[in-house]
């Protein structure tokens, strides 16, 4: 333990993205299958667990992106892993509808105060050049640490479905008391408080920042739109594509554990194909050209859009399997990337995390207000209704990414 204390920032971060990504992989390699096969959620309770979450992620998002800029990076981080292992818990104990929704509260709440403030505490301690290697050798850590994990839920699954939720949710919290330990914090600097100025008064101040900012920076305002129409598609796709998977023939038929095994085996083989990308985009310095960055953006949400279409149309099991490994895959993919985007565009390292935090706050405003209306779409019509209801929604996001590459 003393040995490991002594760290860089970089290596610690790295291997809090590879534990993160381990604990986090046990949970939802079988999560959604655990929600449609054992607690039996139809279509439109699926969507409401999302939107739950989601809103929950809008109602936080802002107050703890300030506590991280106002208070500490290291405690946010703390308590955003707790709360999520908590809720993760809960979840896995119990398989009943009202369950999940309060476990989404909880893990919700812990998401948010580690949204942007992992980012920003790497940035403060090594400095926005070092911090981009870090995130993109993070992901790749990430990666790796999903690849380890999915075998490891596959084998508990098969045992107990809910088994890898609630081990899941314990080596969560493990990890928030380690990192108590675990993370140095030697070059934060907290906003400058006038006066007395509360937590609330700051929030309000640094979101009129962002806001004149994204009025003067033109690339501001485009993130936040793609943010946005990204949050519209992403909730109904992300509930409904197994339920409309598992009606192609050779899967309709089989077991709960066969199931365990066949989406723990997808899970496993788009990881491996991320990984090679991210090592792809590292080796050939994509993310350190801007410009380079842009465009793998771009060409990656024009996969996803024709991808979601593909995949709604399909009914073989093969072509249902190839359009959504694109889409996964190429997601993973993007999250660094928008990352490392955000982290030089900001020009002010204090409010850094609060940045981040209303970008993700954006995004959960389309996914509050597109996940209930693909959910209807699909409870009204069919599920592949609701997924071409979801590429619809992703479009704009497309011509926001060419505006981009004009500037």
């Amino acid at each position: 333990m003393q040995q490991l204390q002594f760290k860089s920032p970089y290596h610690v971060y790295i291997f809090i993205c590879f534990l993160s990504q381990f604990f986090f992989t046990l949970v939802f390699t079988v999560n959604l299958l655990y929600h449609v096969q054992t607690v039996q959620l139809s279509p439109m309770q699926l969507v409401l667990v999302g939107t739950v979450l989601e809103l929950t992620v809008f109602l936080f998002e802002i107050p703890t992106g300030v506590v991280s800029d106002l208070k500490s990076r290291k405690l946010s981080i703390i308590i955003g892993y707790f709360l999520i292992g908590f809720g993760f818990l809960i979840e896995g104990v119990i398989p009943v509808f009202s369950a999940i929704i309060l476990s989404q509260v909880f893990w919700g709440i812990g998401y948010t105060f580690i949204s942007g403030s992992q980012q920003a505490w790497i940035a403060d301690e090594i400095g926005e050049k070092k911090a981009a290697a870090a995130i993109l050798k993070g992901a790749r850590a990430g990666n790796l640490g999903q690849i380890l994990s999915i075998p490891i839920s596959i084998l508990l699954g098969f045992y107990l479905i809910n088994l890898p939720i609630i081990i899941g949710g314990i080596a969560m919290i493990l990890l928030s008391f380690f990192l108590i330990f675990f993370i140095k914090e030697e070059r934060f600097s907290p906003m400058k408080k006038q006066g007395r100025v509360t937590a609330i008064a700051s929030m309000k101040n640094n979101f009129k920042l962002i806001i004149t900012s994204a009025k003067i920076n033109g690339t501001i305002r485009l993130l936040l739109f793609i943010a946005l129409f990204f949050g519209l598609y992403s909730e109904g796709f992300d509930r409904l594509w197994l339920p409309h998977m598992l009606e192609a023939p050779l899967l309709f038929a089989l077991s709960n554990q066969q199931l365990v095994l066949f989406t723990g085996g997808l899970q496993l083989t788009i990881m491996l194909f991320s990984f090679a990308v991210l090592y792809f985009i590292n080796k050939f310095s994509i993310h350190s050209q801007m410009r380079k960055i842009y465009i793998t953006l771009y060409i990656s949400a024009i996969l996803i859009f024709l991808s979601i279409i593909g995949f709604a149309f399909s009914t073989e099991l093969t072509s249902l399997l190839i359009f959504y490994m694109i889409i996964v895959g190429v997601r993973q993919i993007m999250y660094p990337l928008e990352d490392i985007w955000l982290n030089q565009i900001i020009p002010d390292s204090s409010a850094r995390a609060t940045f981040f935090s209303v970008k993700g706050q954006v995004d959960a405003i389309g996914q509050i207000s597109g996940g209930p209306i693909v959910g209807w779409i699909g409870s009204s019509f069919a599920v592949r209704t609701a997924l071409i209801a979801s590429a619809v929604l992703l479009a704009p996001a497309l011509y926001f990414y060419k505006k981009l590459l004009r500037a």
